[in-house]
């Protein structure tokens, strides 16, 4: 993956190294997970893992994601032609997660071509509105 760009109006912004891994076992979902590291110093920043179902014979799917700093959400929307665009609908936390607190999210990935992914995410918290935090390009490096 190129270095993603990360931002947002309460932190400064920040570059990262991000791995995305999309897995089929079979059923009708995708396996994922996501490991972020800091582009030179290389250690481990956000994870996050969890399933993309796909709802058979439409284009409606679900984002099942648990991630490393206490949150849970599910976002839904839908795949039309290269494109995924998905919205929260349910985020869960820990009792001790720090705050503020995540209170929406809303991504999108398009396929830019067979082996190049493109990601925007906004995000939403107690203290601020719907803003635009992360942005990636991704490069396919196995035919797995």
């Amino acid at each position: 993956q190129d270095q993603g760009q990360g931002s947002f109006p309460t932190i400064q912004g920040f570059a990262y190294g991000e791995e995305m891994t999309f897995s089929n076992v079979g059923q009708p979902m995708l396996n994922y997970t996501s490991c972020t590291w800091h582009p030179e110093l290389k250690f481990p920043m956000h994870q996050e893992t969890g399933f993309l179902r796909i709802k058979p014979g439409t284009g409606q799917v679900c984002f099942l994601l648990s991630h490393n700093f206490g949150l849970t959400s599910t976002e839904e929307g839908t795949v039309e032609k290269q494109s995924l665009r998905l919205k929260s609908v349910n985020i869960s936390r820990m009792s001790f997660a720090k705050e503020p607190a995540v209170t929406e999210l809303q991504r999108t990935i398009e396929m830019v071509d067979e082996s190049t992914l493109h990601q925007v995410v906004l995000m939403a918290t107690t203290k601020t509105p719907l803003t635009r935090h992360l942005e990636a390009t991704y490069k396919k490096v196995t035919d797995e």
